[in-house]
């Protein structure tokens, strides 16, 4: 390869970014204790990130196309580094919450500036190399976040798993401006800015009407108002990107079935294998009384599982339709969850393995392919939309995931808890309960309410995947297309910048 400069510095922002999409998850037990924080309170230190990820990703993908890639991704991880600063020292919940959210905004920046930065510096096989180590350490980074949080917690503290972003950040910095180039996409492009802000309340309604639900019930006012504001916010995107001349998304997109089934298998997925995991970390270390350490180790069934399949994928399912690999994965993960929905006050860690294999298989097999079926299914010249909103449907999936399932579970807790003390459970303060409830009560319950979320989320993989089955189908020609995913639309954004 030419150099390793350009696809070293975008890796490195890549991995830092999805990294902290679960690396808080071993963490919040202590997060709770250290902050005083409620169960909606730990619920918005995932989801403030993931859900800005989502809103703004497809708009400051726009933006940056007109502004300059390297200058967005360059303020972006600036952004993301001061945000890192800020939750390492937030003094209460307010604060890391809004730092969290803060570090979402940078992400976006980031996230959306990787593809088309390394497709305006590598060609041909080079291209094919860079976005392969790129999809690699994109798996790897979600994977072992839980890892990386528990040893952090465990060792120098929870605020830590913020302030190692911090000399990450600089390097970053540094070797992009010294070695990667700018790029802008096609001239005389406008930005997006009224679906940017319509989507941002779209998916912000929907979420933090999931939250509420849980605290208050799903037919209270309040809930079914952010609902509703989530409809109207929903409509009036679809209104102004059929009327814009450069949209986020087209939503003639979502009249092709393989375009509409890729994007609910992307939804689903990120919901499905990972929504679950914040409430079964703090079970792991409040209810069995687990390290961090340990509590993160648990997980590492799911990266191992995941990182052998997709190695072992790449080689042996080359060829095999995206319907098969995409909609089989999603099975796997359903039935990983289902096999995970078997626990009983005296439930140890060891009854979660095969669940978790069978969803790190699953997950083996849905990530490496599921932006290239993307991309299959929409013509060449909106080969980069659809990559943007494939990321953004994972990311808010998993957003809803963090949302619906805190809410399954604290109303199933509900059944043999009171209100408050099922929360408080959920929240992490299984000890502030023990001197009321027996312990076989509590754990009864926790084990009960993870039950019931991981089939609610093994029924959302399973549908999702009978869709992906169903939908997606897509010619020979159109996958052989996509071999090289970010190539159709930065060689014609290229032709365009030069004409």
């Amino acid at each position: 390869m030419r150099t390793w400069g350009p696809l070293t510095a975008v890796c490195l922002g890549t991995f830092m970014l999805l990294l902290d999409v679960t690396i808080a998850i071993v963490a919040l037990p202590d997060m709770a204790r250290a902050l005083d924080a409620s169960l909606s309170d730990l619920q918005w230190v995932m989801d403030g990130y993931a859900l800005a990820l989502a809103a703004l990703l497809l708009g400051v993908g726009a933006a940056a196309d007109v502004l300059g890639r390297r200058r967005v991704h360059v303020a972006g991880v600036v952004l993301f580094a001061v945000a890192s600063l800020l939750c390492g020292l937030a003094s209460g919940p307010g604060m890391l919450v809004a730092a969290r959210g803060l570090q979402g905004v940078g992400a976006a920046a980031m996230f959306a500036t990787t593809l088309p930065l390394l497709g305006s510096v590598y060609q041909g096989r080079q291209r094919s190399v860079a976005l392969g180590v790129w999809g690699a350490v994109s798996g790897a980074a979600a994977a072992v976040g839980p890892v990386v949080g528990g040893l952090l917690t465990a060792g120098p503290g929870w605020r830590w798993i913020f302030f190692v972003n911090l000399p990450v950040s600089v390097v970053s910095v540094w070797l992009t401006l010294r070695v990667v180039p700018e790029s802008r996409g096609k001239l005389g492009r406008r930005v997006d800015w009224a679906g940017t802000v319509t989507f941002a309340a779209f998916a912000g309604a929907v979420t933090y009407g999931a939250v509420r639900a849980g605290s208050h019930g799903w037919t209270q006012t309040g809930t079914l108002v952010c609902f509703a504001l989530a409809v109207v916010a929903l409509v009036c995107f679809v209104v102004v990107e059929r009327s814009v001349a450069d949209p986020l998304i087209d939503p003639r997109l979502f009249l092709k079935p393989a375009f509409s089934g890729v994007m609910a298998g992307a939804l689903a997925f990120n919901a499905a294998a990972f929504g679950v995991m914040a409430y079964t970390s703090i079970w792991l270390q409040t209810l069995l009384g687990m390290s961090p350490v340990r509590g993160g180790m648990v997980f590492l069934w799911l990266s191992l599982a995941s990182f052998a399949v997709a190695a072992a994928g790449g080689r042996l399912l080359h060829g095999v339709p995206p319907r098969i690999t995409i909609g089989g994965g999603l099975l796997l993960i359903g039935s990983g969850q289902f096999c995970m929905a078997v626990l009983d006050a005296g439930s140890t860690a060891s009854a979660l393995v095969p669940g978790l294999i069978l969803v790190g298989a699953g997950t083996g097999l849905v990530a490496p392919g599921i932006a290239g079926a993307a991309l299959a299914a929409v013509p060449p010249e909106r080969a980069g939309m659809a990559g943007g909103a494939v990321n953004t449907f994972r990311q808010l999936g998993y957003a809803l995931g963090i949302a619906v399932f805190g809410t399954v579970l604290t109303s199933h807790m509900q059944d043999s808890l009171p209100h408050d003390a099922a929360h408080a459970l959920a929240g992490g303060g299984a000890g502030a309960l023990g001197g009321v409830f027996s312990e076989h009560t509590l754990r009864s319950a926790f084990a009960s309410g993870l039950n019931t979320a991981a089939v609610t989320a093994g029924l959302i993989a399973m549908i999702a995947g009978a869709l992906v089955l169903t939908l997606v189908r897509t010619p020979g020609a159109a996958r052989e297309a996509v071999t090289e995913p970010a190539t159709a639309t930065l060689t014609k954004e290229k032709a365009a910048t030069r004409g």
